[in-house]
């Protein structure tokens, strides 16, 4: 299972107290920069989509079915897997024919945070607008959206799941679209290491991982993008990976030299099953990913200003992937069988 996985790489890591190089002491700065991470208390709804169990039954039963596949082989199950941390583990994501797509495949895990555009060019607006591309797409589930309409529509059980979601028995596009997104919001991670920490048990995390929330937040900046508790300012930088016609951003924002290959920031919850990295898959392991940022990445006048060489010493970067090992909740959330309540679950 992925939590042995986790557990594994923590220990190799310090994240179990092996220490990995002795700083200068806590940074002045850490207390204020804990309460920033504090978890919320509620998962946001939209007011034009609020939770009901209903709808997040309805969403949770398309999530899983192929029915909504063209040949019914495939599912948003299929690219978002739980056991992967509701992503697929590959560089990018598999076409049905076999072949790759063009980006990877980014988990859902908090993306009821996820703030702005969605996608990792910002070409949703909406958590709400993003089911009808997979579902349409020819190299992806290849089902006109008109089609599988019709199908669920000639299927009892699914008639009576929106009926009992929306009041009445009509499948339309908004509703499907709507029951996704509910149940999507209620994919969040389980309190990590990092969050018994934050709640002030000291022991939670060892030292070595506390240095590395020091520079995390301090002279590495990485906090300038992955920031709060979801790990992400929801927006979009060139950090000086993709290259030629990959431009990422600015496909839609011709205009703007800072969005030329600018890809979202994703959040780094559960970052340790996550491999390989990058909106391309192109950066294999963490240690891999801390040496992108050491050295800069690509300097050229789109880069983010927020992006710099480092110079990061061994221990610095031991610290770091011990930090980045406290982000994983070694447990799961069961979305795949629990009920759902009146009121939906708190972080």
């Amino acid at each position: 299972m992925a939590w042995k996985v986790s557990a594994a790489v923590a220990a190799i890591l310090g994240f179990v107290g092996v220490g990995v190089g002795l700083g200068s002491g806590p940074d002045s700065r850490r207390a204020a920069w804990r309460d920033t991470y504090r978890p919320p208390a509620e998962i946001p709804f939209p007011a034009e989509n609020p939770y009901t169990a209903a709808k997040a039954e309805l969403g949770r039963r398309l999530f899983f079915d192929p029915i909504l596949s063209g040949d019914r082989t495939r599912s948003c199950a299929t690219c978002h897997v739980p056991d992967l941390a509701w992503a697929d583990g590959r560089a990018r994501a598999a076409t049905r024919q076999k072949g790759d797509m063009d980006l990877r495949t980014p988990t859902v895990l908090n993306v009821a945070w996820q703030d702005g555009p969605l996608g990792w060019d910002g070409k949703f607006h909406t958590l709400e607008s993003v089911s009808a591309m997979p579902i349409t797409a020819p190299g992806n589930m290849n089902l006109p959206m008109n089609e599988a309409l019709a199908r669920l529509s000639a299927e009892p059980n699914y008639t009576a799941a929106f009926a009992s979601a929306f009041a009445d028995p009509a499948v339309t596009r908004e509703r499907l679209e709507a029951a996704l997104a509910t149940f999507e919001r209620l994919i969040v991670t389980e309190p990590a290491p990092f969050d018994r920490w934050i709640a002030g048990q000291e022991d939670a995390i060892a030292e070595p991982a506390k240095r590395g929330f020091d520079l995390f937040n301090g002279r590495a900046g990485c906090a300038n993008c992955h920031s709060g508790w979801s790990f992400t300012d929801n927006s979009f930088h060139d950090i000086g990976v993709a290259q030629g016609t990959d431009i990422g951003r600015g496909r839609f924002k011709p205009t703007s030299v800072a969005l030329r290959y600018a890809f979202k920031t994703p959040t780094l919850r559960e970052v340790g099953q996550r491999a390989p990295y990058m909106h391309d898959g192109s950066v294999p392991n963490l240690e891999a990913v801390i040496d992108l940022y050491d050295r800069g990445g690509i300097d050229r006048p789109s880069r983010s200003r927020l992006i710099k060489p480092l110079h990061l010493i061994a221990t610095e970067r031991s610290d770091l992937l011990a930090f980045l090992a406290t982000l994983s909740a070694r447990t799961e959330r069961d979305l795949v069988t629990a009920s759902f309540s009146t009121q939906p679950p708190t972080p």
